[in-house]
């Protein structure tokens, strides 16, 4: 929540039990919002919880598909958190017109990070900051974005610029691709945690899976996709190792 800018017009997309809305609304974070929910379930638990709180005046409970619930100008912050990256993003594709002069997204996907983070760089969308966390034994990322303006001190073309690292396995450099960026995330790779470790060193156990499965096969597909398997892997190893020291 720390997230939401003061004085914020909110919308939580998927608000489930609009917890998100009335927390916000009730710090002063946040002076009106949105709860929008598609399944009629979470829709009432969502309006029981805001007039449990007294505050319908306050938090408005809408039923509709993802950004059909909001008018464009309506609202300054959309968050939308618990989906897949893919219907994060499908979702503000649809919207589009709702997003005009929306100035800030929180979007907390549960996979599909790059997928999203791909979405936000096509459509303009600058990626401000990113977050990860472990709960509950599952790992999350909260990524922010911002419309992209070219007098920001960053922009995206730098964010995702190849950047070369020296190597920290061996001798010379390898080359942090836009799309490894993508992947893993730019402002995590700036400032490394355990839990970001933690969840590469699992994925390159899903790889190392997915490798033994693809040995039994004799398809020629199967063994251009091996090298595309190991290639990957040996760029995640990389960088991990040097996310273990100080980054070049």
């Amino acid at each position: 929540m720390d997230l939401i800018p003061e004085g914020s017009r909110l919308a939580d997309i998927g608000s489930d039990h609009a917890l998100l809305p009335v927390a916000a609304v009730k710090s002063g974070r946040v002076i009106q919002a949105v709860a929008g929910e598609v399944n009629p379930g979470p829709f009432k638990a969502a309006a029981n919880q805001v007039a449990e709180a007294g505050m319908q005046n306050l938090i408005s409970v809408r039923r509709g598909d993802g950004l059909a619930v909001i008018e464009a100008g309506e609202v300054d912050v959309i968050t939308i958190a618990g989906m897949g990256g893919s219907l994060i993003a499908s979702i503000l594709d649809a919207g589009q017109d709702k997003l005009s002069q929306v100035e800030l997204l929180i979007l907390q996907p549960n996979v599909g990070e790059d997928i999203l983070r791909r979405w936000l760089l096509e459509h303009g969308w600058l990626l401000t900051s990113e977050r990860i966390l472990e709960e509950d034994g599952k790992i999350y990322e909260i990524l922010t974005a911002v419309p992209e303006q070219g007098d920001q001190r960053i922009s995206s073309h730098m964010l995702y610029e190849d950047q070369k690292w020296l190597r920290c396995s061996g001798d010379g450099t390898f080359t942090v691709t836009k799309e490894l960026l993508l992947r893993m995330g730019p402002w995590l790779l700036k400032e490394p945690t355990p839990v970001l470790t933690d969840k590469w060193n699992s994925e390159l156990s899903k790889l190392g899976g997915i490798l033994e499965s693809l040995s039994a096969s004799k398809l020629e597909s199967a063994e251009t996709k091996t090298g595309q398997i190991k290639s990957e892997m040996e760029q995640i190893k990389e960088v991990l190792a040097c996310l273990q020291k100080d980054k070049p």
